[in-house]
């Protein structure tokens, strides 16, 4: 098999139409939604795309009005540092007060439309392609303040990813849409989903972005000083807009590995070698590796299972190699460092879940098991996934693929639950260069779907455990393995073991 050549999709779904100035529709029970309708009718730009970039920038928190890391405000992330102006942009277009803009929910939302509009002008969209959510991916790209062309994409690439899979935040709901995106110049950037195109020498699995030289200070670790901590930090702001932040020559900051909330994604961007400014204490900063991990410490929908595990992964990693315990007294908080100002990775940090995924403790020997193979009568696809037998390292007589495309496309692994409770979810699949760099694997948790993102190329041909998950009891569909990603090559379905806890 080769790998087919992805196309960025996004889906529109008819959105609710409210004219600028008129009061909510009748009935409706969302200040929230209501003011994601009218920003995006008086400026004319597309609802569920506006709520997508949100979305990507803070789940829809605004957090008080506190700033991001970067010195972003409101749940919109309207940017006010030394070399981003975007709070200030959105007041002169609006007319509305910087602290309003900062503070107020609905302000926040018009300013954020007002000034994604502007871009767009300036890219010539007229009323027309207005209308396509897909011509609308360049002015996503520099809504987001990029200081490259590989983070623009990366960044518009979130912002489209949340669109096509769909989201509900804070009562705010965006349907599984598709639209072709129009990358344009974007499309000859570097693909940071597709991690190997620049691999870290330090860590393998993850993608090299250097900080700015001012951000950090070249060492000869473990010569000058020897590695003896990890220290855990939360972005405080979103994984492109925290690597733009550190690439830029204000930000006095860094951090060796930045962590993605969805997929677990890694960027390293300070050499092992080298000391990066993180902790806030010269002495922990000489002899400690920094982790940062995207999202909000007061907000634990950023820490997802993949998150967990992706750092773990690292830490782990980084253990091995430089002799660092794998202790809480080796993996430290950022609170933690003497002098220390700051609270993460706070109180939604689950340090017991981590830690068991550094020592290698997934959670205890099953009570009950069960295993779903393609050819099983519990599976089911589309028609648009294919049959194959060409890897060895398939899990029975064959396998399921499919090309990732514009929509979700599930195929599902169907299993009888017994009782509600805990269940470890592991899945199975033959590793091939060619095969998803992000694969999306959907379970149906109790408290709704939860996606985590596997690479496909390697590490298959075992039992790959993707988290624990609180299943309701019935015979049900438990895991899906979507079409929809921005990752590239084929995507897998081969086989799901479900074990209670």
């Amino acid at each position: 098999m080769t790998s087919p050549r992805m196309r960025l999709v996004a889906l529109v779904i008819a959105s609710l139409m409210v004219l600028a100035g008129q009061p909510a529709l009748a009935g409706s029970q969302n200040p929230l939604s209501d003011s994601f309708d009218r920003a995006a009718a008086a400026h004319d730009v597309p609802r569920d795309l506006l709520v997508a970039l949100g979305y990507a920038e803070t789940h829809l928190d605004g957090h008080g009005g506190e700033p991001s890391a970067s010195g972003g405000y409101g749940l919109m992330h309207l940017v006010s540092n030394p070399t981003s102006k975007s709070l200030e942009k959105a007041a002169e277009l609006t007319e509305l007060p910087v602290a309003k803009l900062r503070a107020d929910d609905a302000a926040n939302i018009l300013g954020a439309a007002a000034v994604l509009r502007s871009h767009a002008d300036a890219l010539g969209l007229d009323e027309t392609a207005r209308k396509d959510p897909g011509r609308w991916y360049q002015a996503v790209a520099k809504y987001g303040n990029a200081t490259t062309p590989e983070l623009a994409r990366l960044y518009a690439d979130a912002v489209y990813e949340s669109l096509g899979l769909g989201l509900e935040a804070r009562g705010v709901t965006v349907k599984p849409q598709e639209v072709t995106a129009d990358r344009g110049d974007l499309a000859n950037a570097r693909d940071l989903n597709a991690r190997a195109a620049v691999a870290s020498t330090d860590y393998p699995p993850a993608a090299w972005v250097a900080a700015n030289s001012g951000n950090y200070r070249v060492s000869s670790r473990e010569t000058s000083y020897n590695i003896d901590r990890i220290v855990i930090h939360v972005t405080q702001g979103s994984y492109a807009g925290t690597i733009s932040w550190f690439q830029n020559p204000s930000a006095a900051v860094s951090a060796h590995y930045v962590i993605k909330s969805s997929n677990g994604a890694v960027t390293q961007m300070v050499r092992d070698k080298d000391v990066a400014w993180h902790a806030g204490n010269s002495s922990y900063n000489n002899r400690s590796i920094g982790i940062e991990h995207e999202g909000f410490v007061n907000d634990a929908s950023w820490f997802t299972e993949a998150m967990y595990r992706s750092s773990a992964a690292l830490a782990r990693y980084m253990c091995d190699k430089y002799g660092i315990p794998k202790t809480r007294t080796g993996i430290i908080g950022h609170n933690q460092v003497p002098g220390a100002t700051h609270t993460d990775p706070g109180s939604h940090w689950n340090w017991t879940t981590y830690m068991n995924y550094v020592t290698g403790d997934d959670g205890g020997t099953p009570s009950w098991t069960t295993t779903v193979d393609n050819a099983a009568a519990g599976f089911t696809a589309s028609a648009n996934w294919g049959t194959s037998a060409y890897s060895s390292d398939r899990h029975g007589a064959d396998y399921r693929f499919a090309d990732p495309v514009a929509a979700s496309d599930p195929a599902w692994f169907q299993a009888a639950i017994p009782s509600a409770g805990n269940y470890r979810v592991e899945v199975w699949y033959p590793s091939d260069a060619g095969y998803n760099s992000s694969a999306p694997y959907i379970v149906a948790a109790a408290g709704g779907n939860q996606t985590v993102y596997v690479d496909q190329r390697s590490g298959g041909g075992a039992w790959r455990t993707i988290g624990t998950f609180a299943l309701n009891a019935g015979t049900q569909n438990v895991v899906g393995v979507s079409r929809w990603t921005s990752g590239t090559g084929y995507v897998i379905a081969d086989a799901v073991r479900i074990s209670r806890l």
